[in-house]
């Protein structure tokens, strides 16, 4: 056996020969090892008649390559197609699919859903089946059926709002959906519904919310929002799962957002600026999972940067205590035994609550009673009298003049009487709005009226004076078209609460005019002209 024998060797396949047995050169050997060729293979190459295939191929990849059409976009070509299509009537025909698209439906399965479209476009949700419903939102996230994203993603969330009591399976997609809508359209739109509406997105949701309601828009906190804030679990609360369920997750958001516009008041910076969470981080969300959605229109993913805000330590700290502090305020109010402990707030800041919410609850109650109607029943019947007399006087008098006439021998024409009758008719009528009209329109402010005809001057010049310079710029304001979001704004800059604001302006007018100055968040019509002198 050769010395060249014991080396490793490899085989070569190749078209025209099949050498065996090829050494590898040795590691110190410039030379490279050539295989020994046998001399019958050596000459021309043969010509052969058949096209070489490697030539084929390499001509193919010099043409223009033929467009990728994916099942997703040829369900969009589709539906842009039949954007406008509508059926005026159209029988309901039963339709499950998994994925449901236009082929899987029959002929009269696509005349329900064309009418069915209709209708929902037209704002009627007829009942239909879930496979229909989950069509039409397919066609609104791939971009069909709008010309405004906003449009776009009202249509989206007005049929989630109709059809997610009969079918809870919309929970679970649309709003994660609706979320990818408004990142992929840059839609500056509240998050809290899809989050109180959807399980499982409290997460980058929850935040995104946070951070944007704790910065621009107090006003607009939720109370599912907030437990992501919480340590405290209030949900296993026994006053929670009673009878303090509404009244916690109505007031705990608004607490909160008081407390936020009296720190930055009294500091200069709201809660984030105080307990500043650490920087944002980059988050990739994949879009329209689980949908019928061509990834050419808006990519597979997009990227959100989330700010840890239920992160911070202290902010955390914070709104559990706010959490714990409103329950108890709350118990009391509503004459529940027992208090949570360990409850510590700054002095200030329970002394704002507990104006606040004691407010609240008595303006609750007195809405509960409705408007104090007063009817001075002396003044009605008088009022009656004097009617009656007025009716008596103009009789007699007409029987007079009328006998007047006929002695003196003057003849009375039809059409002189029926002269005689609308002119009576007119007097009497011009007497009746003075005296009898009145008695028609006697409500509330027949005892509002009598205060402000006895001394109005008084009154309203010590209403004027009873205002602070806060309260006096928040009555101008309520005055112009934009007064509600003025007002708002108004009572964040100083630390307080529209509402609050508006509870001290109505018992200042209640002390000193005896009714109520500001209804809702407008000023009532009849205290208008009033101000203008204020």
């Amino acid at each position: 056996m050769s010395k060249d024998r014991n080396q490793p060797h490899f085989t070569e396949l190749v078209w025209e020969s099949t050498e065996q047995n090829v050494p590898i050169p040795p590691r110190n050997s410039s030379e490279p090892a050539l295989p020994k060729l046998s001399t019958a293979n050596v000459g021309k190459p043969k010509a052969s008649s058949e096209p070489s295939l490697q030539l084929q191929l390499w001509d193919l990849e010099t043409d223009t390559p033929e467009p990728v059409t994916t099942t997703e976009g040829q369900f969009v070509a589709r539906a842009k197609e039949l954007e406008h299509r509508t059926e005026d009537s159209a029988l309901f025909i039963p339709f499950k699919s998994y994925w449901p698209t236009y082929g899987h439906m029959t002929g009269t399965q696509s005349r329900w859903y064309f009418y069915w479209r209709n209708e929902v476009r037209q704002g009627r949700y007829p009942k239909t089946d879930l496979s229909y419903i989950f069509l039409h939102v397919y066609e609104l996230i791939n971009g069909v059926g709008w010309q405004d994203p906003y449009d776009g993603y009202k249509q989206l969330s007005q049929i989630w709002e109709a059809y997610r009591e009969n079918y809870k399976r919309l929970d679970q997609y649309l709003g994660g959906w609706i979320a990818d809508f408004s990142f992929v359209h840059h839609l500056d739109v509240p998050l809290s519904l899809i989050v109180a509406r959807s399980r499982g997105l409290a997460g980058d949701l929850a935040e995104l919310e946070l951070e944007r309601c704790l910065t621009v828009a107090p006003e607009q906190l939720t109370f599912t929002v907030l437990t992501a804030m919480s340590d405290y679990d209030i949900s296993k609360s026994k006053f929670y799962m009673g009878e303090g369920k509404e009244a916690l997750e109505r007031y705990i958001p608004q607490v909160v957002a008081l407390i936020n516009a009296y720190v930055s008041r009294k500091h200069g910076s709201n809660l984030v600026e105080m307990f500043p969470p650490g920087p944002s981080v980059m988050r990739e969300r994949y879009l329209f999972r689980s949908a019928v959605y061509d990834i050419s229109l808006y990519g597979y993913s997009v990227l959100i940067p989330v700010v840890r805000i239920s992160k911070s330590p202290p902010l955390r700290s914070l709104i559990t205590r706010l959490f714990r502090l409103t329950e108890n305020k709350l118990r009391e109010l509503l004459g529940y035994r027992g208090r949570l402990k360990g409850v510590n707030v700054d002095a200030d800041m329970d002394d704002l609550i507990t104006r606040f919410l004691k407010r609240e609850f008595e303006k609750e109650k007195q809405e509960d009673k409705g408007p104090a109607v007063v009817i001075d029943r002396e003044k009605l019947e008088r009022l009656q009298s004097d009617s009656e007399i007025v009716r008596t006087m103009l009789t007699v008098d007409e029987m007079n003049e009328l006998e007047e006439l006929e002695a003196s021998g003057f003849e009375i024409t039809n059409e002189e009487s029926e002269l005689e009758e609308v002119v009576e008719k007119e007097e009497f009528e011009d007497i009746e709005d003075e005296i009898i009209v009145p008695l028609q329109s006697l409500e509330p402010e027949l005892t509002i009226e009598e205060i402000q005809s006895a001394n109005v001057d008084t009154e309203w010049e010590q209403f004027s004076n009873a205002l602070s310079p806060l309260q006096h710029e928040a009555l101008i304001t309520l005055m112009n078209e934009d007064g509600t979001q003025t007002i708002q704004k108004l009572a964040a800059a100083n630390g307080t609460m529209s509402e609050l604001l508006i509870d001290e302006i109505n018992d200042i007018a209640m002390d000193i005019l005896g009714d109520l100055i500001i209804d809702g968040e407008e000023i009532a019509e009849d205290y208008k002209i009033y101000l203008l002198n204020i």
